[in-house]
């Protein structure tokens, strides 16, 4: 049953509709916050140097905080903002579907969790499923209280 549900493009909506909303209103609040998504769905513009994508965790942190959170913009289906990579800094808009959001993220602790960032059907990626990928990502660790 699960899987149907995982796979069912009417939940995906339902999903996204919910973590758009959850993200309007920490944006009417003026309430900064991170976010875990899928990087498989993610675009970049322009496209990161593979040296530094290929150090993205498949699901990668991104806070949103100071100018990237100034540079956020939502649309129906997606939110963009710019953020800065790598030793380099290197600059690029980020594009991000809301179904492929796993976690919202306010003062440390997860205020949306969202199953759906990790269907294959829609992100077309392989997850691991017994570990806790957002861990290992040697930057959440603070996030293990």
């Amino acid at each position: 049953m699960i899987k149907d549900i995982m796979n069912d493009e009417t939940y995906k909506d339902l999903v996204s509709v919910q973590i758009k909303d959850t993200i309007q209103y920490l944006l009417d609040k003026n309430i900064e916050f991170a976010i875990t998504a899928n990087l498989k769905v993610i675009k970049f513009e322009p496209d990161l140097p593979k040296i530094i994508y290929n150090k993205l965790s498949d699901l990668s942190l991104f806070i949103l905080s100071n100018y990237t959170y100034s540079s956020i913009k939502i649309n129906d289906t997606h939110i963009s903002f710019e953020a800065g990579f790598g030793k380099e800094n290197f600059g690029s808009r980020l594009h991000i579907p809301f179904y492929a959001i796993f976690q919202v993220i306010v003062d440390e602790s997860i205020l949306f969790i969202n199953c759906m960032a990790t269907s294959e059907k829609f992100t077309n990626n392989q997850i691991e499923k017994s570990k806790n990928i957002f861990m290992k990502n040697k930057h959440n660790q603070k996030f293990n209280k």
